[in-house]
């Protein structure tokens, strides 16, 4: 459910450590669709590893532009609910939906996604992706995303993990803790550690993780050069785009990876488990 009054900015929201506002992400990512490492073709591969099918609803915690939602609700007929705090994001995701003829089954609301509360159970799927900062870390987002999910459901969490362990002059310029991340294998820990199962995955790749990145620099390049040297925002959106771009090619690269991860209830949980159908061949 959307927040009442004033709804507060968060300090980041991005995959990575680096701290940027709310607005200047809005600026970053003017350009893009999916506000992750992650291309279209992986995106819908994901929808098809969760077996979708129609009439299926979705929780989108942190959902951007609503890329995910739109496109999985044009191909397999799912309806569901978008939470974000940007105006901006949310004004892109409904024009989305009305775009591809999905307005009818999608909303979008305003809100803290952290803060949101859905009923128990009323989601096929719950998700967040790229976003754990809602639930302080992965752990905390799982808790988040657990009641609304239905019996037998699936759990999307984006998340990064380390390549290789980072070294402090890394950790630094990236602006994270080593702890704030694990390993691959760590994160199949941290996951089993919450009760949940990890079923799939579908992994950014270098290109990927270069095409998020690399139109964010076009974006803030073009942006700065549209408005005037002394605007409010200007020096900040200079210092990001110069940071942005030696940070990705020196450390980001190197030790950063990035997933969605699929989850559900361990067998051993003490959830009922509902059958899910195979994944269908066309629509």
């Amino acid at each position: 459910m959307p927040a009442t009054g004033p709804i507060p900015e968060p300090a980041t929201r991005t995959p990575v450590g680096n701290r940027m506002s709310l607005r200047h992400h809005e600026i970053a990512e003017s350009g893009h669709r999916i506000l992750n490492p992650y291309t279209e073709e992986k995106l819908m591969l994901l929808g098809r590893i969760c077996r979708l099918r129609e009439g299926q609803r979705q929780l989108d915690l942190a959902c951007g532009k609503g890329e995910m939602l739109t496109r999985w609700a044009e191909r397999y007929g799912i309806g569901g609910v978008g939470v974000d705090l940007s105006e901006v994001f949310l004004a892109a995701a409904r024009d989305r939906a009305a775009e591809l003829g999905v307005a009818d089954r999608v909303n979008f609301e305003r809100g803290d996604a952290g803060a949101y509360r859905a009923p128990d159970g009323a989601f096929d799927v719950v998700s967040c992706i790229g976003a754990s900062w809602i639930g302080q870390g992965l752990a905390g987002t799982i808790g988040l995303l657990r009641p609304a999910m239905r019996a037998g459901g699936l759990m999307l969490i984006g998340e990064p993990y380390w390549t290789e362990p980072p070294p402090e002059e890394a950790l630094e310029e990236i602006g994270v803790e080593a702890e704030d991340h694990a390993s691959l294998a760590g994160t199949l820990d941290r996951i089993e550690a919450t009760g949940m199962e990890l079923v799939e995955m579908v992994l950014a790749d270098g290109d990927s993780w270069d095409r998020y990145a690399a139109e964010q620099w076009f974006a803030v390049s073009d942006w700065l050069r549209s408005v005037p040297g002394d605007h409010p925002d200007a020096a900040d959106m200079r210092a990001f785009l110069e940071h942005a771009r030696r940070t990705h090619l020196t450390w980001i690269r190197r030790y950063f990876g990035w997933g969605v991860f699929v989850l559900r209830e361990s067998a051993t949980a003490g959830r009922r488990e509902e059958p899910r159908e195979s994944a269908p061949t066309s629509r």
